[in-house]
Order: C-alpha cells, then sequence, then structure tokens
C-alpha cells in the first residue's frame, strides 16, 4: 500500500505548468513586436529571463520622448520655469521659440526620456542589459532614445515621437510637413492655412479655430475668394501673406534638417534598419528615412552645419500653390490654403502631378491629402532657395 502513495499524491498535486514555456519564441517576438513601446518592453524584461532575451530580438520600436531638456541645466527649477516661459511664449513669437526650441532644446540628441523603466530596485539589476544605471522608484533617469535602443539588435521599424513640434503657431493656423532625407534633403512637402474649420465646428461662433492676428490679410484673403480665378491675388503680397508663408516654409526646413542631424548615432548603430520615422505628438511635422536613404546616409559624408546643430539644406526649387478659400470633401474649411512642394536643385525636374506627383498628395493623412489633391490642379508658382 505504501507504494501507492506517491502515485495518488502527484494525481491529487500536480506538477504546476508555465504555460508561456509551451509558447515558441517566434510567437512571444510576435507579441512583443506588437507592443513596440521600449517602455512597455523594459518592463517585459523583468518578468523572466526568457523574456529578457528575447526583448533585443524586437525588430518594430516605438519610442516616446516625454521631454526635451536643455542642455544648459536640465534639473534645475529655474530651468523648469524657462522652459513653462518659452512654451507660453510659444505662439506670439514663432520664429524666436524656432531657434529656442531646435537648436538650444534638442542642441543634444533626445537628451530625455523619462524613466526608461519604472522599476523597484530589486527588479532593476534584471534588466541592466537596457539600462544605463540603477535608480529607485521615486527618482527619474533619463536617457537617450540612442542609450534606451543601443541593446536591441534588430530593429528594422523604428518611430521616435517627440512631446510636440518646434514650430510654435497662433490657434487656429494649420501648418503641416513632411520631409524626406537621405544623407540631405530629398523632398519636403509644407501645407499651411490661416486658419482652419472642422465640420464639428462649422456654424459655432465661440470656435477656438481663430484667424491670424492680421485682420487685413483675412479681409483680403475672404475678398479673394470671391473672386478666385486661380491665381494669387494681388493682396497676398502687399498684405504679408506671401512673407508668412516664407517664414513657415524656412521654419519647417530648419526643423526637419535639425531633426535629421540628431538621428546620426542611431542610424550608424543600427545597420539593420529598414525604416525611420521621426514625429511629434501634435502630428505638426514627419521625417522619414527608407532603407535606401538611410544606406546612403551611412556610406556619404553628412553636410552638417556644426555652429547650428543640423543637416546644410541645398539649393532647392521650390512649387507654390495657394487658394484664398479651399474646403474639403469632409467639410473642412481652410482659408489662405498654401502648399509648397520641395527639391532640391541638383534633382532632375519631376512632375508633381500624376504617377510622379504622388509623394506631393501622400505626404499627408487626410483630410490633408485631399487638400493637397486640390491645390496641385491650381496654378503652380515657382520659387529659387539657396542653401542655408
Amino acid at each position: 500500500m505504501g507504494s501507492v502513495r506517491p502515485d495518488l499524491s502527484c494525481r491529487v498535486y500536480p506538477e504546476p505548468v508555465d504555460h508561456f514555456d509551451r509558447l515558441p519564441d517566434s510567437l512571444i517576438l510576435l507579441v512583443f513586436n506588437m507592443i513596440g513601446d521600449v517602455k512597455a518592453l523594459g518592463r517585459c524584461c523583468v518578468v523572466s529571463k526568457r523574456f529578457h532575451s528575447l526583448v533585443p530580438q524586437v525588430d518594430n520600436v516605438v519610442v516616446r520622448v516625454d521631454c526635451v531638456i536643455s542642455d544648459e541645466d536640465g534639473s534645475s527649477p529655474s530651468s523648469s520655469a524657462a522652459a513653462a516661459a518659452a512654451a507660453s511664449d510659444k505662439s506670439r513669437h514663432p520664429i524666436s521659440s524656432i531657434l529656442r526650441l531646435v537648436f538650444t532644446g534638442l542642441l543634444k540628441p533626445f537628451q530625455s526620456l523619462s524613466q526608461f523603466i519604472s522599476a523597484s530596485p530589486r527588479r532593476v539589476a534584471a534588466s541592466s542589459a537596457l539600462e544605463d544605471g540603477e535608480f529607485d522608484q521615486s527618482s527619474v533617469t533619463h536617457h537617450s532614445p540612442t542609450q534606451v535602443l543601443k541593446n536591441f539588435n534588430e530593429i528594422k521599424l523604428l518611430r521616435i515621437e517627440l512631446p510636440s513640434g518646434e514650430l510654435g503657431i497662433d490657434d487656429g493656423v494649420l501648418l503641416k510637413w513632411r520631409a524626406d532625407f537621405g544623407s540631405t534633403l530629398d523632398n519636403c512637402v509644407i501645407l499651411g492655412a490661416s486658419s482652419v474649420t472642422h465640420p464639428s465646428t462649422t456654424g459655432n461662433n465661440n470656435n477656438n479655430n481663430t484667424p491670424l492676428p492680421d485682420d487685413q490679410t483675412t479681409n483680403n484673403e475672404a475678398n479673394a475668394a470671391e473672386n478666385d480665378n486661380g491665381s494669387i491675388p494681388e493682396s497676398f503680397y502687399t498684405s504679408g501673406g506671401l512673407k508668412l508663408r516664407v517664414v513657415w516654409t524656412i521654419s519647417s526646413l530648419i526643423a526637419a534638417s535639425a531633426r535629421h542631424y540628431l538621428l546620426q548615432p542611431i542610424i550608424a548603430e543600427h545597420k539593420t534598419l529598414d525604416s525611420l520615422v521621426l514625429t511629434d505628438t501634435d502630428g505638426q511635422g514627419v521625417l522619414c528615412m527608407n532603407r535606401e536613404q538611410l544606406e546612403e546616409l551611412r556610406v556619404k559624408p553628412l553636410s552638417a552645419s556644426s555652429a547650428s546643430k543640423r543637416t546644410l539644406v541645398p539649393a532647392l526649387n521650390m512649387r507654390l500653390w495657394y487658394a484664398p478659400h479651399l474646403e474639403l470633401p469632409d467639410g473642412t474649411v481652410l482659408k489662405g490654403a498654401t502648399l509648397v512642394a520641395i527639391r532640391p536643385s541638383e534633382q532632375h525636374k519631376k512632375d508633381v502631378v500624376g504617377s510622379d506627383g504622388n509623394w506631393v498628395a501622400s505626404a499627408f493623412d487626410e483630410p490633408y491629402g485631399a487638400a493637397a489633391r486640390m491645390l496641385v490642379k491650381r496654378r503652380t508658382y515657382c520659387l529659387e532657395m539657396n542653401s542655408f
């Protein structure tokens, strides 16, 4: 009878089974790639040794930058107050905020991620492969995306999101840009409007879509809409409309070239990259690089301005389209809508409509993709800009 008791014990109290052990590594990696976010992946690292060994093999990674710290003193209260003042000043002084945010706030490559892994000191040791040092739960340790990504070995798709766009604009003003880079600028598309009204706010007199402060400009655009023949009205030149669009264009190019400059360490470190996208939570600007462009940057020297920490922009050819009033298919209304398509002068000329012009039409998500397609059907104005 004594020999029967061990068998009964095994039946009543079977050995526990870890069902995760039954899953193949490829399936777990598929789940991790769906997660993507580096903070969530960092927490996965402390679950088990197996997860800790698999996370570095993830090939689809998203890095969300919580804050940008100034080079001067990111930890002092005075710098926090200065940052708050800069943010409040952003809408009033677009050009000064560009210089402040691009050349000061982003001077070191994305100098901060706020607490990549929020874990107890006991667990920090288990995740040391993705951490630069130990910290307790109450502290906040800052890491650059370059540091956070250094132990990922197989990244193919990388997306980095800044907390906000660099360009300060007034409420209700639309400004979006998309730029493609290799070793330098390949192309850039900029869409702007002096005011935008969405269908949900149409007819609401208390909406936040306020026009530009220059009432004369707004009135001239309204008058031009009534007599729109496809050409830019004379008032566009005399009321400061053109000057404002030039500021938008230069500001967007500066922001794009500053972002490109800061990506160099990541691109050099990760040879497996097929796609890199650097955007912001505001959806203001998007910088994109495909595999060919990434490889070009690795083998071709970068033309950079060491003083301003950005990639030099070559001489450019631009095409501009303007509409005083543009109503999109979904009911969104743009006033003073402007589209600018930019390519380096050294590139052979390409049409921006038809099959060759898809890079313009596909630059923006809807409804603004429709705005780009509508604008390129209007009269085209050609401009040139020297390198800077």
